[in-house]
């Protein structure tokens, strides 16, 4: 099961890396007036949900118990960054305020992941 819990580990960064990079990736094409959300991100924002699941089923299968509140806010924060994706994902020209909401938010996360214990 340790196996699993470290692939599904792998698998939550990678899905970070992709929301992050594929944000910071069109902040030069704010200037041009051509930024987008690219499919990666909702790609990459739908695997770090998925894992995030998988993994807090992992530590009850395992005997543990997962701290519940921090589970709860990283949730709230991961909805967040899906509804700024949902809403923008169609749009011919997204705004560096939108752009760095979702890579500030992701961050955030990371954040909440690594500091609270």
């Amino acid at each position: 099961m340790e196996i699993v819990k470290g692939i599904l580990v792998v698998l939550h960064i990678i899905g970070f890396g992709v929301v992050l990079g594929g944000t910071l990736a069109q902040l030069p094409a704010v200037k041009l007036g051509k930024a987008r959300i690219l499919p990666g991100v909702l790609h990459g924002a739908s695997l770090l949900f998925a894992t995030g699941l998988l993994l807090v089923g992992t530590i009850y299968m395992l005997g543990g118990q997962p701290n519940n509140m921090k589970i709860g806010v990283k949730l709230l924060v991961l909805i967040g960054i899906i509804v700024l994706i949902l809403m923008n994902r169609k749009k011919e020209n997204v705004s560096g305020g939108v752009l760095g909401a979702i890579a500030g938010l992701s961050i955030v996360n990371v954040c909440l992941a690594v500091l609270w214990s």
